[in-house]
């Protein structure tokens, strides 16, 4: 799941500048005559931001029922594997190409171990011990992590009292989640913090993507579907170092690494893009505050999973937290 500096760089992405082009002006108009067309032939909006937040938020349960007959690693290759099928499919359609030049190729596999290899893994192996719900709040931190990584990473970001506020507040809902006034009793330390580390390589990666590849002329499409194309075959090397082939299977777990594959991965890639080209990044962001709120739905509901009154609690503070984080000073008019 890709939160602000994500936001932003498949921004900048859908900006590429034409000014170079020769065109005349009357193409141009055309274009944009054209542009209204064909956006009203798409599905809303509205319900593209739904299925996103769905897609997002049952990601967490379908991580747990695939940990019921698979080892973590497999879970992260088979999701992989099906999210990279669909973005293949996609390019296929579009005629669309993988980019060219090993420097860029070199960024990619950067950015699909920090943006897919690492977090899904590390997502996969916290659920064999902690809930789905636990596990959905925690990678609502990713916007913290974001916040606090650009102050230090991207030099147009400069700290205000409200974000800095947000920040803190942010924080002290992590904390209320964990139960720190009660020492942290009867939290599974190491699948908290593989889940944390988890949210804190979304961002991580997200800001080397933006120093390395925004602007690119590559379309979304083709960067994207390198980049799990790559992911996929770091997993196809570790996964067989680290784990043995299972003796059966098991078809509901298959069912649902397949599910999070083909639309927590493939598809909701090409959601979240399309959303940001059409409705901006700010607007398209705010997918984040419901991803938690569906995943500890999803997981009470269907998994029969408990919450503490903390658990709740605390998630609306880190929400609330992650909302200040995005407020920026108001410029003045000249």
């Amino acid at each position: 799941m890709c939160y602000k500096v994500g936001h932003r760089m498949l921004a900048s992405m859908t900006t590429v500048a034409d000014t170079s082009s020769p065109a005349p002006a009357a193409r141009r108009a055309r274009s944009r005559r054209g542009a209204p067309d064909r956006a009203r032939g798409r599905l809303d909006w509205r319900l593209r931001f739904g299925a996103l937040s769905l897609i997002w938020g049952f990601s967490f349960l379908l991580i747990k029922v695939g940990t019921t007959g698979y080892a973590p690693f497999q879970i992260t290759l088979g999701r992989l594997v099906f999210g990279t099928a669909v973005l293949a499919a996609v390019m296929a359609v579009k005629r669309e190409r993988l980019p060219r030049g090993a420097r860029t190729w070199a960024h990619l596999a950067v950015a699909g171990f920090l943006l897919n290899a690492l977090p899904f893994s590390l997502f996969a192996y916290a659920e064999l011990t902690i809930p789905s719900t636990l596990a959905g709040i925690c990678n609502a931190t990713s916007p913290l992590w974001g916040m606090a990584l650009s102050l230090v990473a991207l030099s147009e970001d400069r700290p205000s009292r409200v974000r800095v506020a947000g920040l803190g507040l942010g924080f002290l809902g992590v904390l209320t989640v964990l139960g720190a006034w009660q020492g942290f009793s009867g939290l599974d330390a190491r699948g908290t913090a593989m889940a944390l580390a988890a949210s804190f390589s979304y961002p991580v990666g997200w800001i080397y993507v933006r120093r390395t590849l925004a602007g690119s002329a590559v379309s979304h499409v083709s960067l994207t579907g390198a980049q799990l194309l790559l992911a996929t075959l770091q997993l196809a090397v570790v996964t067989p170092l680290f784990t043995t082939a299972p003796a059966r299977f098991a078809p509901l777990p298959l069912l649902a690494i397949a599910t999070l594959g083909a639309l927590g991965t493939g598809l909701a890639f090409l959601l979240q893009y399309g959303l940001v080209a059409e409705v901006g990044p700010t607007t398209a962001q705010m997918v984040t505050y419901f991803v938690p709120v569906i995943a500890t739905a999803a997981g009470v509901t269907l998994l029969g999973e408990s919450l503490k009154w903390s658990t709740p609690v605390g998630a609306v503070v880190i929400l609330a937290g992650a909302a200040l984080t995005q407020v920026r000073p108001r410029t003045k008019k000249p």
